[in-house]
């Protein structure tokens, strides 16, 4: 059979157009309107990684908040697995809600600092509604072994466990409903490098053996080298660049993703050498692979 007989998977998915303004009021009357993200389109098929990249106040945290309904998009759609979900609401937004769930960059502040982990983790499942499996005691166990955690700890509060713990847990809640979509929005930036390893080491376990899809938020590019299938580039509101992650990583074609490029700690000489001769000339490159 020929390539054309077997189309690409259509999205998990699809955004486009997506803008958000925010305006602020001064004295006098007057008012002031900032474009946080500006007309982005994405999709994302089952199974894979997009990373979106780029400096901070690039827009990529705001654009994670619109894909995950957190906030409304000032223009724009929002489709998921065929469906449009730009104005979701009632049962519609719970439906959603447990198809797409969110890591946080702050374990901490994302975790009721009053709920045991056990409450934590059966929480999701109580908004939703659902019969827990099992009972809570065996759920949560269950949970907190998928993510590498003690399940003897169940009884325990987040502000008792570590950073790279923290955010297992969170990982853990947003696991608990069975997602197809995890938000990951600078979720390994505030830990250590070690522990940083093992989370992402985690996330691709977890989507190796449940075949989730992730969108993955993040400013290090060693990191996003890692993980992501795909890569988009934010800079001012808007994708400046974007395709499959080895392209974007080894013949990137925009100057800005250059420069962010340019400034990743080497991790090889090789993709260090492809790199600097990309900052100096991209066609040079493509021509020489």
């Amino acid at each position: 059979m020929t390539r054309a007989q077997h189309p690409e998977p259509a999205p998990l998915l699809r955004a486009r157009g997506l803008t958000k303004t925010f305006t602020t009021h001064g004295s006098l009357g007057r008012s002031a309107t900032t474009t946080a993200v500006d007309d982005v389109s994405l999709d994302i098929h089952p199974g894979e990684t997009l990373a979106v990249v780029g400096e901070s106040g690039s827009g990529k945290s705001t654009t994670a908040r619109l894909v995950a309904k957190l906030m409304a998009p000032t223009a724009g759609t929002l489709e998921f697995d065929g469906t449009d979900v730009t104005h979701a609401t009632g049962d519609d937004l719970a439906r959603f809600r447990g198809d797409v769930q969110v890591v946080f960059q702050d374990p901490y502040s994302s975790l009721n600092p009053r709920h045991t982990v056990e409450r934590i983790l059966t929480a999701p499942l109580d908004y939703q509604h659902r019969p827990i499996p099992g009972g809570r005691r065996a759920f949560t166990r269950e949970l907190m072994e998928r993510v590498g955690l003690n399940p003897d700890h169940a009884l325990r509060y987040p502000a008792q466990f570590s950073g790279g713990q923290a955010q297992r847990i969170g990982i853990a809640r947003a696991l608990a409903v069975g997602p197809r979509l995890v938000i990951c929005d600078e979720a390994v930036s505030a830990l250590d490098v070690s522990v940083q390893a093992q989370v992402v080491n985690l996330l691709l376990r977890l989507q190796r053996e449940h075949g989730f899809s992730y969108l993955f938020i993040a400013h290090d590019l060693a990191v996003v080298r890692r993980i992501a299938h795909r890569v988009a580039v934010m800079h001012q509101g808007r994708i400046v660049e974007s395709g499959r992650a080895a392209d974007v990583f080894d013949r990137p074609r925009d100057a800005y993703t250059r420069t962010l490029l340019g400034a990743i700690p080497r991790i090889n000489p090789e993709w260090d050498r492809r790199r600097r001769a990309a900052a100096r000339n991209p066609h040079e490159v493509e021509s020489a692979s």
